[in-house]
């Protein structure tokens, strides 16, 4: 497992006595950044918002899952390149979409989060949206040529290829040419894995 850069990211930096995470270059509470998106009929311009992580409510019946593992590398990405995808909101700060981002935050021991509000979403289209927004991406699928030729690129730049969230053996099966069986994490194998409760944020992880 990749282990977190140690340097400074977009929105990030480290303490250095203590190790702890905190959001350096991030707006006050409640500030706003300039509109995103533009008015469609239904949906006014979206705006990015920086919110404690404790005034997040995740949904109670989110069916996806995340690994410790998965955490893990979500964290490492946020180390690496920055809070990319802000965490998108109902309204009332509940999560619609960015549950693993949000432990991952807290791993990182962030302070704040960028967000964006969907308020604009009725309760069915909310509700149908955290199932979408996690099916939609598992329904892709990977040129292969592509990829081998974009990783064995990245390779030579000195990127740290476990970033983009392959593990060791499917690196070296892609670059290789073997034919590969790509996979998500599937905590449905281990449904009998006895489960801790991280007293921090709250998240179950494998003991």
């Amino acid at each position: 497992m990749a282990r977190p850069s140690k340097n400074a990211s977009f929105g990030v930096a480290m303490e250095a006595k203590t190790g702890v995470l905190e959001a350096s270059e991030t707006p006050p509470e409640g500030s706003k950044l300039p509109p995103n998106g533009s008015e469609n009929g239904s949906q006014a311009g979206l705006r990015v918002e920086y919110r404690p992580l404790d005034a997040l409510i995740p949904f109670a019946r989110n069916a996806r899952t995340h690994s410790d593992a998965q955490i893990s590398q979500i964290a490492a990405s946020i180390r690496e390149f920055g809070f990319t995808n802000p965490i998108l909101l109902d309204g009332a700060n509940g999560i619609i979409a960015g549950h693993g981002r949000l432990a991952a935050a807290r791993l990182l021991e962030l302070k704040t989060v960028p967000c964006i509000e969907l308020g604009h979403l009725s309760e069915a289209q909310k509700r149908a949206y955290i199932i979408a927004d996690n099916k939609l991406a598992l329904n892709g699928g990977w040129n292969e040529d592509l990829l081998r030729l974009e990783l064995t690129d990245l390779k030579a730049l000195g990127a740290n290829l476990e970033l983009t969230g392959f593990d060791l053996m499917e690196l070296a099966d892609i670059t290789l040419g073997k034919d590969v069986n790509f996979k998500e994490f599937d905590e449905t194998a281990a449904a009998d894995v006895e489960l801790t409760t991280c007293p921090k944020c709250g998240h179950s992880f494998p003991k």
